[in-house]
């Protein structure tokens, strides 16, 4: 079969689960993107790369890099390769001093390792023309702008002191609530 290579274009709240997130996948080269739902501290450990906030103390999927890095482990590629009731399988595939191995992966985690080791993720056409909606070009736009960043609060940072939100930013941080974070940081750079 043939691999199809997407790229993370966006992720958001989830519309139809509340408690979760939506990471949005879109096909390079073409308008087809694959929405897939995720839990909150896969979408957590993703947006920390997305945004390329540095945590104070490595997050789990941090540690899993750390790892494999220390025995010369590298991740390849991720495979989102199978759809079944609804539920996306994946396989990431790593090379070990030569040796590729094939390691079965919650689509999440393999996301979430892929953006961290910077490697292509693929699926195949049966899965796009499953679960895949086309978007055209405006609404792709609307939803890069209103999805980049994850969001768990409706709190306005606009009526906090720079000192303020610098505290503040401290706070969340220590407290590794990193969607917090990215808002409050957001709010700091449009007043520079």
């Amino acid at each position: 079969m043939q691999k199809i290579e997407l790229e993370l274009i966006a992720l958001s709240h989830s519309v139809t689960q509340t408690q979760n997130y939506a990471v949005v996948l879109g096909e390079v080269n073409g308008n087809r993107r694959l929405p897939i739902v995720i839990g909150g501290f896969e979408a957590q450990a993703i947006a920390v790369i997305m945004e390329r906030m540095n945590p104070n103390r490595p997050l789990t999927h941090d540690l899993f890099k750390n790892t494999l890095n220390a025995y010369n482990i590298d991740i390849k590629e991720v495979i989102i390769n199978d759809l079944v009731e609804g539920i996306f399988y994946s396989k990431v595939i790593c090379d070990h001093e030569g040796d590729i191995v094939e390691m079965d992966s919650r689509t999440s985690d393999a996301l979430a390792m892929a953006v961290r080791f910077n490697c292509p993720i693929y699926t195949y056409e049966f899965i796009l023309e499953g679960a895949g909606v086309i978007m055209d070009e405006l609404e792709d736009s609307e939803l890069s702008q209103k999805s980049k960043v994850i969001s768990s609060s409706s709190v306005s940072y606009e009526k906090y002191s720079s000192e303020d939100l610098n505290k503040l930013l401290n706070k969340v941080i220590a407290e590794e609530d990193y969607e917090k974070a990215a808002k409050i940081r957001d709010e700091i750079n449009k007043r520079k």
